[in-house]
Formats: structure tokens, sequence, C-alpha cells
């Protein structure tokens, strides 16, 4: 058996909050597995402001969550055919954002990765072709297979931020000392940020990080 890849277009789909001309600030929020756009962004909503832009993108690979019936969910990537998807992700993340961009008036951009999302998040700051400000890992961390030293001259150009939950079972305490360790072996400045709850993002725990 041969295995051939063709590239093909495909209608990817985000959602937005807030008033695009007069946004000083564009926040791209990346939902986890399982999630929707839509439902992400209204669970980051304390996030909005007048002079911010919040943009939810969906992953391009949607499923039903319960044995092919009811809600519908959507996932970033998953171990089969990666590379490729990866490369799906990063092309699609940079034309939302190629979209939204006023080269008159250049503005802040941050990305949230929320578990799932906080790969793609990750990947798409260090390997992307969009210019990101500020990077915020929620619940999730650096991908094992980034390679940091390739990565490293863009991401220490970030402010990067690493939130978890006390009681986040997902990303345990563990996973989060190591990646810290991976991040200053290679230079990268960051800071971490416990909070009290689980593997959840907490909107008022997300607007006071983005006010700091």
């Amino acid at each position: 058996m041969d295995t051939h890849h063709l590239e093909t277009a495909r209608t990817g789909r985000f959602h937005t909050l807030g008033d695009t001309a007069r946004a000083r600030e564009v926040w791209f929020l990346l939902h986890g597995y399982g999630q929707t756009a839509a439902d992400f962004l209204a669970g980051c909503v304390e996030l909005a402001s007048p002079q911010r832009l919040l943009v939810a993108p969906e992953a391009l690979s949607r499923f039903y969550l319960r044995a092919g019936r009811g809600q519908v969910g959507a996932s970033w990537m998953t171990r089969e055919d990666r590379q490729h998807e990866i490369a799906d992700t990063l092309g699609w993340l940079d034309r939302v954002a190629t979209e939204l961009d006023d080269p008159a008036r250049p503005r802040m951009h941050a990305v949230v990765g929320f578990s799932q999302g906080a790969a793609a998040a990750c990947r798409w700051a260090a390997l992307g072709h969009t210019r990101i400000d500020r990077l915020v890992l929620w619940g999730g961390g650096v991908p094992p297979d980034l390679d940091l030293g390739h990565a490293q001259g863009r991401l220490r150009a970030m402010r990067v931020h690493l939130v978890r939950g006390h009681a986040d079972e997902a990303w345990d305490e563990q996973h989060l000392l190591d990646d810290c360790r991976r991040l200053a072996e290679h230079g990268i400045a960051h800071d971490s940020h416990p909070f009290d709850g689980g593997h959840e993002v907490q909107g008022l725990v997300l607007r006071h990080l983005a006010d700091a």
C-alpha cells in the first residue's frame, strides 16, 4: 500500500468578540480537546474590554462526543499523520491572524491555549508566521517534541506564562515543573501562575493575568 498526501482547501470557523477597528490588543483563544470555539469564548468573556478583540479559532477536526451522536467537539490533532495536522493547524491560525491584521495599526498579539490548545498555541508561537507578544499556556504545557533550541529566538521575545490550577490532575505539578525546567534551559523567561481550581479556565483569573 502506498500513502499519498494532497493539499486541499478547507473552510474553518472562528468567532470574535469586540470592536475590530477600536481594539489595541488581539487575544487568540485556543480551546481544549472536545470543546468548541464558541463555548470556550463564552467562558472567557471576563477578558473582554473596549481595547481588546477576542478571537476564538476552532480546530479543524470535529467529532461527536458520544458514540457518533449528540454534542460535537473539536480536536487540534491526534497522533495519526500528526506532522500534516500540525502544519494545517499552523496555516489555519496564521490565516485567521492575517484576516484580522491591519498593517496600518500594529497591535499587541496574545495567545491563550487551554489543555490540548496549549500545545497548539505553543507550536504556533514558536513555528508560525504571526508575531506573538504574549503566550499563555493554561492547563497544558510545551509539546515534548517541540525543538526549543530551534524556537528559542521567537519564544525569548514573548512574555510566557504557565497557568495551573492546584487541583489540575490532567496537567499535574510535575509536568509544570518539567516545562519550566525546559524553558529555563533554553533561556526562555517565563512566569508561573497557580490558582485555586482544577482543569478549567477561570475568567477572572485570566482577566487579572491580562491586566497585569
